[in-house]
Order: C-alpha cells, then structure tokens, then sequence
C-alpha cells in the first residue's frame, strides 16, 4: 500500500529548507555520494557542515570543491574518522566536543555495503555490522550532550535492504562465521541501525531527553555505495540497474536524509524515503516500516550488547 505523501504529488523536495544560518550539521561519509550532495545542498542555504571522514584526500578535495561552489568563507570542514576503528571514533568525537561549538543535527550517513569475503575491523567485529552499527552507535553516544544542549536531532540513514536477510540479528553468530553471505550480513548491519535508533527513541523518552531521531533510506541512487568489494553478480547486476530509469541520483538519494535534517512535524517513529516502486525512487515522504524493524526484545538486547562490544554505557 502507497501512503498519501504529507508533501504532495511532488513529495519533499530542498525547495522546502528555509535559510540554516545559524545551524551546524555534523555527517558521517559527507564526502561522496549522496552524503555529498547533501552536504552540498546544505552549505547553499547557509549552513556550517562538519563531515566525519575516512579518507583525508577525499575530505580536502571536498572542501575544495564545495569552496569553488560557495566561495573560500564557506562554513565547511572535516574531522578524519574511521567508523571501523572505535579508537579512531573516539579520537574523531573528543575533537567534536572540543572544536564544534554547538551540533544542531547528527547525520548518520556513511555506509560499507554488500563486502563479498567476510572481512573484520580492527576491534574483530564483521566490517558491515562493525562500520555501519557499532561505530554509530559509540558516535552518537560520545556526541549526545552535545547534540541535546542545541535540542538537536539525529538522522539515521538505513536502507530498504532491512526487509531481505534473516530479518532479525543473528546474536549467536554475530560475525557470521558459519553462514557468511554479503547480502545477508548488509542487511542485517542496516536493521541494526534502525534498531538503534528506534530503541534509543524510546531512552529519550524514558529520561526525558531534548533530541529527536528519524530514521530515512535513500532508495536506489547511483552512490559509490556498490563498489569493488561487492560481489562480481552484484556489481554486474548493479551497473545494469544503474544505466536504468530504477535507480535516481545520488542528489535524490539525499533528499531523505536532508528532509529528516531540516523539516519540522515529522513522526519519529516513522521510515522516510522515496515512496515510488519497490520504495526505489520517486517522491519523497512516509514509507511502510516492517514490524521486524521494532522488535522490543531484539531492540533491547542488541542495544545491550553494542553498549558492551563499544565499551561504552549511554548515561541516562
């Protein structure tokens, strides 16, 4: 069933974001794909964006490239971060606190996807889950004081992939070992994040916090995100859909992540994207969340167990 998009025919569009002056945007893989555009459509209504990043070549080229866009005072930076190295979190976030004055919004962007041969991260955890999950998880937990002093937000950028797998989080094989299969596991790091972010509405309420959460996906965009590490299938497949009118760009791809940024009167428990076939593309608004994605029990024993694999209690 298609939901009636609150926005229109048209769905949510950039059109809607009014000036961001005053505001900082923190995000994670800002320096490609939709993370990118968003970043870019951010800096054009005035904002301060401070992107978290793996690669300092790929960051500077960054900044430079949104500085010829917005002029050399452009409000823009980064922060060097390796989302599978929980030190280099750490490292990344006692910056943040030192350096950032104040974090209006908390993007949660960057992703691994479809890792062919199980691979790890240098804590031992499996690459999707131990980037996409637990590096998340810890960087939101470091930077939430911060985040609620502004009554600020946090977006969750997840992916439809939720829906394939096991549906679930397989807690007696978290790394996999036995079953390893790169879809499979993607999935599953992408549930883990909806997870997260779900069970951690339900702390703020609980302890009567001042920071929203919203949960998006882009849909298929055309994003750097299926790259040499997927499988050769995969990739094939990938390059033919693509060169196809089922897959939009990757500045599409970020009208979700922008929309749960910017726009006031959404539900937080809610699943935003693009609404069209398959929730690929098309208008931009309210998507139908699977039960399995707010599971109570699987929400609270995962949220237990990555506050003991980061080494990090939430303080409420």
């Amino acid at each position: 069933m298609i939901m009636a998009n609150q926005f229109g025919k048209k769905g949510w569009t950039p059109e809607r974001i009014n000036n961001l002056e005053d505001k900082t945007y923190l995000i994670t893989g800002g320096n490609g794909g939709a993370g990118f555009e968003a970043t870019r459509i951010l800096l054009s209504k005035g904002a301060e964006v401070v992107m978290l990043n793996r690669s300092a070549t790929k960051s500077e080229k960054a900044v430079e490239d949104l500085k010829v866009m917005f002029g050399a005072d452009a409000k823009i930076s980064y922060i060097e971060m390796d989302l599978a190295n929980l030190a280099s979190v750490r490292k990344a976030a006692e910056e943040v606190n030192k350096t950032v004055p104040k974090i209006d919004v908390l993007i949660c962007n960057a992703a691994v996807a479809q890792v062919a041969k199980q691979e790890f991260t240098v804590d031992g955890f499996e690459s999707q889950l131990g980037t996409n999950h637990y590096g998340h998880f810890l960087l939101n937990n470091l930077l939430f004081d911060k985040i609620e002093q502004s009554n600020g937000r946090i977006v969750v950028v997840a992916s439809e992939g939720y829906k394939m797998g096991i549906k679930t989080i397989q807690f007696d094989d978290m790394n996999w070992d036995k079953n390893y299969e790169a879809n499979a596991v993607y999935s599953q790091s992408k549930l883990a994040q909806m997870m997260f972010a779900y069970e951690l509405q339900d702390h703020i309420k609980n302890a009567n916090k001042n920071v929203s959460v919203y949960v998006c996906h882009p849909g298929a965009s055309k994003t750097s995100l299926i790259k040499k590490d997927a499988p050769l299938i995969t990739r094939i497949s990938w390059a033919i859909l693509a060169a196809s009118p089922l897959v939009q760009s990757a500045e599409k791809g970020a009208y979700p992540e922008l929309m749960c940024a910017t726009e006031e009167g959404l539900k937080q428990n809610a699943f935003y994207g693009p609404t069209g076939m398959n929730y690929w593309t098309g208008p931009v608004g309210e998507c139908k969340l699977e039960p399995h994605a707010v599971d109570k029990e699987v929400m609270s024993k995962l949220w237990t167990l990555s506050e003991k694999e980061t080494n990090c209690k939430w303080n409420f």
